[in-house]
């Protein structure tokens, strides 16, 4: 038995009803002090494995030791028993209770929460591992990377050396990705240890080993060292992945934009200002980028835009008709199809079909109606189409939607947002959570978009996305917009010094008044 290693699985197998093969014969070890990257692409089966690991999937095949002890898990309460805690992609926390109320839920066994007893251990964690998150606040009114720190926080209480971290920087920014693998190290170095589950080649290259995923089965394992970027992309994948190069006709200005924003004021949900006199506009035919660092306002500028929150003050103008307030339907019949940032929480409805995401926008509309009921077979024989189109992997259409793996639910909302006619498209993050090879599917759909006319407000915090995306790049920072160019005017360092900086919204009304 080897003693450094402190988790192992042999000869995992996993079949989904009816005929769906998640894990093949896997195996792979995981040791004390280690970060070990679980790379593969969306739907190559490493969340199944982890699961598994976890104790929320029974293998058909197969065994887990943990020390070198052979165990048996009905469920994720003896995969904590053991060590094992798991920080899942979409985060399981209770909104309307604080930091500290959800971290003691997971240790308490008397009626009273030990709150007071969880505030001074997460400050402890805090100040060690650099997991900052003010324990009286309400989960609701957090960031995404606040709440990832009060999931690993939740584990590390419980008592968990052996941490399974599901596609961790899915909606962080650069410098919350940053902020993460400097408390990981520390983690490593204090001997826990990590399994992180990843599309991104970049954060595999972090780790100190890496197990490469492909269609369920493991094509091999190896030191960061040992292999370089293009290598490891091919493994995933299966081929070679062509990025870049995308081919965008002159973008030909009309006489009025599609999308036009006046003075725009939004409050976030702790009631303070979090879009401050915001002022953009969409043409016809071009890709605007819109940049900044997570939390400044974008998530709250596109949920007004798209009549998901309310206008405190100024105007949204949608080809020409005043829409400031108006309701989400309304902005929809407009002409705007909505990508979302968050695919779960807004983007889908989880636990309906493929069948039923799919005519969300649809089912009030006399052409999928007959009499009071819904066109089923005119939906399915649309859907299948564009099942084809975006290559969405699903084995029936009749499936939850949650059960989709990540790219594929994104390619669903595509799917159902651009059979629509549309006009305007607001893509807010949409390649977040996306291997390579589907980022790469969707980044060329929002290109064609753009060239058959389409204007696109393109929201990303991937800096290169967006100046190889967009024809004009506008940059937020603290809620309002300090700078709008075209991709080579700036370098990235010196837009990044435009995201990063206090005080630069001074240069706010000279800026957009320049770029127009």
């Amino acid at each position: 038995m080897n003693h450094d290693v402190i988790l192992e699985v042999r000869g995992i197998t996993k079949f989904f009803p009816p005929n769906i093969l998640a894990n093949y014969k896997v195996d792979l070890t995981l040791r004390r002090g280690e970060i070990h990257a679980l790379l593969g692409e969306n739907g190559a089966g490493k969340s199944t494995l982890a699961r598994i690991i976890y104790g929320e999937c029974k293998p058909d095949e197969g065994e887990i030791l943990v020390e070198g002890r052979r165990v048996k898990l009905r469920g994720p309460r003896d995969a904590i028993r053991l060590g094992i805690g798991m920080v899942h992609q979409h985060f399981r926390l209770v909104e309307s209770m604080t930091v500290a109320e959800n971290v003691a839920l997971v240790a308490a066994k008397r009626l009273v929460l030990p709150v007071r007893e969880v505030r001074d251990r997460l400050r402890e964690f805090a100040r060690k591992y650099e997991l900052d998150v003010d324990p009286d606040a309400y989960i609701w009114q957090l960031s995404v990377g606040e709440r990832q720190r009060v999931e690993i926080l939740k584990a590390l209480y419980a008592g968990a050396r052996i941490l399974i971290l599901d596609e961790p920087t899915t909606a962080l920014s650069p410098l919350e990705r940053r902020r993460l693998f400097t408390a990981l190290k520390r983690l490593k170095d204090d001997g826990y240890s990590v399994l992180l589950i990843t599309h991104r080649l970049e954060e595999a290259l972090q780790s100190d080993r890496i197990t490469v995923m492909r269609r369920g089965r493991v094509v091999a394992t190896i030191r960061p060292e040992e292999v370089s970027r293009e290598e490891l992309a091919r493994m995933m994948v299966g081929r070679v992945v062509r990025t870049g190069n995308y081919v965008k006709r002159p973008s030909s200005r009309r006489s009025a934009p599609l999308l036009e924003v006046e003075d725009l004021w939004v409050m976030s949900d702790k009631g303070v200002y979090a879009v401050r006199g915001v002022c953009l506009k969409v043409w016809e035919g071009e890709i605007l980028g819109l940049v900044g660092e997570a939390g400044n306002g974008q998530r709250e500028l596109v949920e007004a835009i798209t009549g998901l929150r309310r206008v405190e003050k100024g105007r949204v103008i949608i080809a020409g008709e005043d829409v400031t307030n108006a309701g989400a339907r309304r902005i929809a019949e407009l002409g705007v199809a909505h990508i979302p940032e968050d695919r779960l929480r807004y983007g889908l409805a989880p636990g309906l079909s493929l069948i039923d995401n799919y005519l969300l926008r649809k089912y009030y509309k006399s052409e999928y109606r007959r009499g009071p009921f819904i066109d089923y077979g005119k939906a399915e024989e649309e859907l299948m189409r564009a099942v084809n189109e975006y290559r969405i992997v699903t084995p029936s259409l009749r499936v939850p939607a949650l059960l989709l793996s990540g790219g594929n639910m994104q390619k669903l909302i595509l799917a159902r947002e651009l059979s629509e006619a549309h006009r305007l498209i607001i893509a807010s993050h949409p390649t977040y959570g996306l291997d390579v090879a589907t980022a790469e599917f969707v980044r060329r759909f929002l290109v064609r978009e753009r060239n058959r006319g389409s204007g696109i407000l393109l929201v990303s915090e991937d800096l290169e996305e967006a100046m190889a995306l967009s024809d004009r790049v506008a940059i937020i920072n603290r809620g309002r917009i300090v700078a709008v160019f075209k991709p080579g005017e700036l370098s990235i360092e010196e837009v990044g010094v435009l995201m990063a900086s206090e005080g630069v919204g001074a240069r706010h009304g000279e800026v957009v008044e320049h770029a127009g």
